[in-house]
Formats: C-alpha cells, sequence, structure tokens
C-alpha cells in the first residue's frame, strides 16, 4: 500500500516499505496521579486527542529507500515552523507535524557520491506527531 506526504498540492511519494516503528507504542488514555498532605490520590484520567507519534523507518539498509530529490523536499517542508502536512499511511489520511525535539529527520546515502544526484538512493528515518 502507498504511503504519501502532502502540502497543498505537493505530494511525495514514500517507499510502501517503511515500518511504523511506535505504532503499538500508543496509549489512548493519559492519566495523572497526586498525592494530598493527607494520602488521599487524586487521580485525572482523560483521552488523549491529540500527539501520537508516527515513526517511520526501513527495516533494514536493503529496504524503504528513498531518493535525494525526495529528502530534499521533505527537509524543506522541516524548515516551516509548524508545518502540517498530510500523512496517507495504510489508506487512512492523518494530519502530522514534524517531531523536531525528536529529531524530526535523519537520513544518509546508501552510497556517498562525491556530485550528489537527484536520483540518489538515501535510508531515512521520518519523524511525525499526530494533530
Amino acid at each position: 500500500m502507498t504511503i504519501t506526504l502532502a502540502v497543498g498540492a505537493t505530494t511525495v511519494g514514500l517507499h510502501p516499505d517503511l515500518y511504523w516503528a511506535d505504532e503499538t507504542d500508543w496509549q489512548p488514555v493519559e492519566q495523572s496521579m497526586q498525592r494530598t498532605v493527607t494520602g488521599a490520590i487524586v487521580l485525572s484520567t482523560a483521552a488523549r486527542v491529540a500527539g501520537r507519534p508516527i515513526t517511520l523507518q526501513p527495516t533494514d539498509e536493503r529496504s524503504a529507500w528513498l531518493t535525494r530529490a525526495a529528502i530534499d523536499q521533505l527537509r524543506a517542508w522541516a524548515a516551516i515552523p509548524g508545518q502540517e502536512m498530510t500523512l496517507t499511511l495504510r489508506g487512512a489520511p492523518r494530519t502530522v507535524v514534524w517531531r523536531h525535539q525528536d529529531g524530526a529527520i535523519e537520513a544518509a546515502p546508501l552510497v556517498h557520491y562525491s556530485d550528489v544526484e537527484a536520483g540518489d538512493y538515501y535510508l531515512a528515518t521520518l519523524r511525525f506527531m499526530e494533530t
């Protein structure tokens, strides 16, 4: 199934083998607990409405390559503070922003060339958060 990231009319196709590494880590309920001076518990519980992390990464060095052109476009979007994007993953559109606090994009070329071209392949980890 295809994975795309879009801002307005500009869409970047991401490799379909990118793996949603933190998919099962999300807990839909937030809870905090405090004790009062008497030892009683003050408990607050609510459903999380945003902030689910989505980390897309290759499973190994042989899969999910992205082109330098795609990496350049992703970096351009990451350079815009608060940039909202539409990530379509498994057929479901999600509004996301970059997780800059965790390092939004990590990318390394498969093969280092001194004369970089748009078609060169990279391994990349992309970190988003649903809004």
